[in-house]
């Protein structure tokens, strides 16, 4: 006989980073457990609940969270839906606000309440279930999540506020939750955090990054772990030698410089300098040559000058980042660069924005034009139309490069791994075809 949580269907909307997909995986999986029909990101209609995991990190994040909001509540006053729940880094930075300008939404939740949410349902939160997750992406990558929270205190970041301080995730759970996933079919994994090379201070009272991954590495069937967010100021050089002994750590790493000019950087607080972070980056290049480093950038910082911004166009030119993302700064109440004057234009933003993109799309395409005739490992993600979609080691699904593959071959499976020859490249693509054995 059914429970009454059977006949419930709830359809979970899940906004912003990989860091919120992980949080809403993680409710997922113990909805399910209490036997309520999950639906995630799909057409809400006729849905007895559905649950919005809100970003509240910058702008253009918040208010594609607020829209969805609305979106739904006016489904619910349509009656195509039932409740509405609110959850996430949006609802814990402005729970009164939003409380106050959208009172229809049933009830909001911060992002630690996924055990009051499950209580809110009617159901009963598992404690067996921790480190359980229903994967939201392609079965055979996932998101691995080893900290919660903050200690750095940038300037233009609200995250702290948000998310609180640094918590890493102890390594025994880790492990756990890595061989679940392999053996749920899951290759890659990527891991994330706000900052990877904080792990473990505050538990073991010392860095133990590298020890933690080359723990991970040994895990049978995980073929490739990839690293994201791995902040300049108090990087592991540790990590090097080990990335170059384990085969199955890519050959990328994600580390965030945000500017160069040492006046920039001290308004961000960011405790690194132009010096240091130059420093760092070739020593990452001489121990690990055939890398992908990829990192990010803003521009338009509060009293960001035509010089520094030139200085930082040079630096993109000298030294050449695999892999680039740029934003522009986005003014946040709650921070301490909020406190400054937001002198630069939002045209002049997006202007700058434009010009390190466009020297950044030559140099992608100079690495790209590089590997036109060798063989590359790939793994196939996907099917669009007659072509595979796949990528290398050297980059991470939605935000880097793909391989485009048009094959006759009927047999190519989602999710393995194939020798692929690079025939053609673009500004940030690579085109080229399966090599049979």
């Amino acid at each position: 006989m059914k429970t009454q949580n059977t006949k419930k269907r709830i359809n979970l909307v899940s906004l912003g980073c990989s860091k919120n997909l992980v949080d809403s995986e993680v409710l997922m999986s113990q909805l399910k457990a209490n036997n309520f029909n999950i639906n995630f990101e799909k057409d809400a209609l006729g849905s007895d609940a559905v649950i919005i995991n809100t970003c509240g990190f910058i702008n253009d994040a918040k208010q594609e969270s607020i829209d969805t909001i609305l979106q739904h509540i006016e489904a619910k006053e349509r009656g195509d839906i039932g409740q509405v729940y609110v959850m996430g880094c949006l609802s814990e930075r402005y729970i009164n606000d939003l409380k106050t300008e959208i009172p229809d939404v049933d009830k909001y939740f911060g992002v630690n309440d996924i055990q009051q949410i499950v209580k809110e349902l009617g159901g009963d939160y598992k404690k067996d279930l921790i480190g359980e997750r229903s994967i939201t992406t392609p079965s055979h990558y996932a998101y691995l999540k080893i900290s919660e929270g903050c200690d750095r205190r940038c300037t233009f970041c609200a995250i702290p506020s948000i998310r609180g301080k640094h918590v890493s995730k102890p390594v025994e759970e880790i492990i756990v939750e890595a061989k679940r996933l392999v053996a749920k079919g899951v290759k890659e994994v990527m891991l994330i955090a706000q900052d990877l090379t904080y792990y473990g201070i505050d538990l073991y009272k010392k860095n133990t990054f590298a020890s933690m991954l080359n723990s991970l590495a040994g895990i049978k069937g995980l073929e490739w772990i990839r690293l994201h967010y791995a902040y300049p100021a108090g990087f592991p050089e540790d990590l090097l030698p080990l990335m170059q002994a384990r085969e199955n750590i890519c050959n990328y790493i994600d580390i965030p410089v945000q500017h160069i000019n040492n006046r920039i950087l001290s308004l961000m607080q960011r405790g690194h300098t132009k010096e240091g972070t130059i420093d760092l980056l070739k020593k990452i290049r001489k121990h690990l040559p055939d890398a992908a480093i990829r990192s990010t950038l803003i521009v338009g910082f509060p009293g960001e000058t035509d010089e520094e911004f030139k200085e930082l166009v040079d630096f993109v030119k000298e030294f050449k980042f695999n892999r680039l993302g740029v934003f522009t700064y986005s003014h946040e109440e709650g921070t301490t660069a909020y406190k400054l004057k937001d002198t630069v234009t939002e045209k002049v933003k997006k202007q700058r924005l434009d010009e390190i993109m466009e020297v950044q799309q030559e140099i992608s395409l100079e690495y790209n034009s590089k590997l036109v005739g060798k063989t590359i490992k790939t793994i196939i993600d996907r099917k669009e139309g007659d072509y595979f979609i796949g990528r290398t080691e050297f980059d991470s699904p939605e935000v880097d490069n793909e391989v485009i593959i048009n094959s006759p071959h009927s047999d190519i499976e989602i999710g393995r791994f194939y020798q692929v020859k690079i025939e053609k490249a673009d500004f940030f693509d690579l085109y080229g075809m399966i090599k049979k054995t």
